[in-house]
C-alpha cells in the first residue's frame, strides 16, 4: 500500500514538473539560495568570519540565477557556479556542502544532460579549482591540507555520480520502451502478415476449385447441347458426368470454406484430406468428359512427396488443364512428370489451333490463374514458367522440390 502511494505521488510530481518546469526550477533554486546563504554564515569555532558578506551574497545570487539555464545551457551553468564558488571560498568562507549546494546542483544537471567527455572535463576542472581555493583559504588554517581538499572532492563527486546514474536510468527506460513499442509493432505486423497469407491461400484454393469445376461444367454443358440430338446416349453420359462435376465442386468448396470456421484447436479433425496427385486419374476423367483428351507420362522413378508439394503439384496441373479447357482451341493436352534428383519437373502443354483459318486465342494477360500457380510454386521453394510455345500452343512448366525448402507448407 505504501509503495503504491509513493508511486502515485511520484507520478503526480513528475507530471507536474513536466507541465510547470519553471515553477519547479524556481522552488529548487530558491531552496539552494537559502542553503548557500546559510552556508556562508557558518564558521569554525573561534574563527573570524569574513567581513565582506555583500560580495559573497551577490556572487551566490549570480550562481543561483545561472541555475535557471541548466535545461538549455548546462555547461554555462557549471562554469558560472564554479567561478562564483571558487571566489567565495578564496575569500575565506568556510567550505561546506551548504555553501557548495548550487555548484553541486549544476554538476548533477550537467551529468544528466551531457555525454561522458563533457562530464569528465567540467567535473575535473570544477573539482580542481575548488580544491585549490580550499587549500589557499584562511578559514581552515588549523586543518591539514589533505582534509581541506578531500572534502570538496567527495562532495562534488556525489552529484556527478548521481546525475550519471539518472542519465543511464533514463536511457535504459527509453530503450526498454522503444523495445516494447518495436515488439508491439512487430507483433501487429506479423499478425497482419499471417492474416494476409491465410487470405491469399484461401483465395487460391477458391479460385482453383471454382474456376476448374465451372470451366469443366461449362464445357460439359456445351458438349451435351451440341450432341443432344445427334447422340442422345453420349449426351446422357455427359450430363451424368456434369452432375459429378458439380457435386465435386460443391464438396471441395465446402471443405475450403470450412477453413474459415476452424478454431485452431489441436484436437480438431481435418475436414477432408488435401487433394494430391493420387486424384490425377479423376482429374483426367473429368477433362475427358469435357472433350479434352489428356495424356500423362512419367519419367524416372516416382518419389514420395511431402503433403504441401503434393497439393501444389496437383493444383498447378489442375489450373493448367483448366486454362486449356477455357482458352485453348484444342481437344488434347499432355502432362509430363519427370523425377530428376531432388526435384519434380512438371509440364502441361497443348497444341492450340492446328489450322490457319482462325488465330489461336491467347491466354488472357489479366487473371489469377498463372499468378496463383506461380505463388504456389514459390511457396514450397519451386519455380514456374508459363507462356506460348514456339511451335504453337501454350506450356506451363514448373520445378518443385520433393521436400519443401521453406517453412510453412500449404495445407487444406
Amino acid at each position: 500500500m505504501t509503495t503504491s502511494l509513493e508511486r502515485r505521488y511520484a507520478g503526480r510530481l513528475e507530471e507536474f514538473a513536466d507541465r510547470r518546469p519553471f515553477l519547479v526550477d524556481l522552488a529548487l533554486i530558491t531552496t539552494l539560495m537559502g542553503s548557500a546563504t546559510l552556508g556562508a554564515s557558518l564558521t569554525l569555532p573561534n574563527a573570524e568570519p569574513p567581513g565582506d558578506d555583500r560580495a559573497a551574497v551577490c556572487l551566490l545570487g549570480i550562481s543561483c540565477l545561472a541555475l535557471f539555464l541548466h535545461r538549455t545551457h548546462p555547461r554555462v551553468t557549471v562554469a558560472v557556479n564554479a567561478v562564483c564558488a571558487t571566489i567565495v571560498i578564496a575569500q575565506g568562507y568556510l567550505l561546506t556542502p551548504l555553501l557548495l549546494a548550487p555548484v553541486m546542483a549544476s554538476l548533477y544537471w550537467l551529468a544528466t544532460r551531457t555525454e561522458r567527455a563533457t562530464i569528465r572535463t567540467y567535473g575535473l576542472v570544477t573539482m580542481t579549482s575548488l580544491m585549490i581555493a580550499a587549500a589557499v583559504s584562511d578559514s581552515m588554517d588549523h586543518i591539514s591540507l589533505l582534509l581541506r581538499t578531500i572534502g570538496p572532492f567527495f562532495w562534488l563527486l556525489l552529484p556527478l555520480a548521481g546525475g550519471t546514474m539518472t542519465r543511464l536510468r533514463r536511457a535504459y527506460l527509453q530503450a526498454t520502451q522503444a523495445r516494447a513499442e518495436h515488439a508491439e509493432r512487430t507483433r501487429e505486423e506479423e499478425a497482419r502478415l499471417r492474416v494476409t497469407e491465410e487470405r491469399m491461400r484461401i483465395a487460391r484454393e477458391l479460385h482453383d476449385v471454382v474456376a476448374h469445376h465451372l470451366a469443366l461444367a461449362n464445357a460439359q454443358a456445351g458438349t451435351a447441347e451440341h450432341l443432344a440430338l445427334a447422340n442422345p446416349q453420349q449426351t446422357k453420359q455427359i450430363l451424368h458426368d456434369l452432375t459429378g462435376t458439380t457435386s465435386s465442386a460443391l464438396r471441395e468448396l465446402k471443405a475450403t470454406l470450412g477453413l474459415l470456421r476452424q478454431t485452431g484447436d489441436d484436437g480438431a479433425a481435418p475436414l477432408e484430406p488435401a487433394p494430391g496427385l493420387a486424384r490425377l486419374p479423376e482429374l483426367v476423367s473429368s477433362c475427358a468428359s469435357a472433350g479434352i483428351t489428356v495424356t500423362v507420362t512419367t519419367e524416372g522413378e516416382p518419389q514420395p512427396l511431402s503433403p504441401g508439394v503434393d497439393l501444389t503439384a496437383f493444383r498447378i496441373v489442375q489450373e493448367a488443364l483448366t486454362n486449356v479447357t477455357k482458352h485453348a482451341a484444342t481437344h488434347s493436352a499432355h502432362v509430363r512428370f519427370a523425377y530428376a534428383g531432388p526435384r519434380l519437373l512438371i509440364s502441361v502443354t497443348d497444341e492450340g489451333r492446328t489450322t490457319a483459318a482462325a488465330p489461336e486465342p491467347a491466354v488472357p494477360a489479366k487473371g489469377f490463374g498463372v499468378m496463383g500457380m506461380r505463388e504456389r510454386a514459390h511457396s514450397v521453394g519451386g519455380e514456374l514458367r508459363a507462356g506460348p510455345r514456339p511451335e504453337g500452343g501454350f506450356e506451363v512448366s514448373t520445378a518443385l522440390p520433393l521436400q519443401p525448402s521453406v517453412s510453412g507448407e500449404e495445407t487444406v
